[in-house]
């Protein structure tokens, strides 16, 4: 497996649980900070924690099949096209904070679907060592 693609679903689900679990539990202060709907916040938190789901279910697979690796590719390319939809929805009344986060969030996850589109073929099976765990890099 190419190097760069080595340890990708694991960077695309630890950075979905983290941003999911940080957003979930600062929701209220968020929001106020955002000057984002909290229905709003709630579904970027939502949806990172339940994405996170899902790419770690990818993660810990020994063989991943294609479909699966596509629909990860398209939900995040699809995700990435609704932060920016929503940052420039909320241009007027959002906060700069509100902003780049939308911005940067569409940044990164649009960066993960075009460098998991670019690594599918190498993602069909994990690298991996002893118990199904990723290998350590040297």
């Amino acid at each position: 497996m190419r190097p760069a693609c080595r340890r990708l679903l694991w960077v695309d689900c630890t950075a979905g649980a983290v941003v999911g679990a940080v957003t979930l539990l600062a929701l209220g202060w968020l929001s106020g900070l955002y000057h984002l709907p909290r229905e709003q916040v709630l579904l970027i938190g939502g949806a990172n924690a339940t994405y996170a789901a899902y790419s770690f279910a990818l993660a810990v697979r020994p063989r991943r099949p294609m479909p699966l690796l596509i629909l990860l590719v398209l939900a995040n390319a699809t995700w990435a096209v609704l932060c920016a939809r929503w940052a420039l929805l909320y241009a007027d009344t959002a906060s700069v904070f509100g902003l780049a986060h939308l911005w940067a969030e569409a940044g990164f996850v649009g960066g993960l679907a075009v460098a998991e589109w670019g690594c599918r073929d190498a993602l069909r099976t994990a690298a991996t060592g002893t118990a199904g765990y990723p290998e350590k890099s040297p």
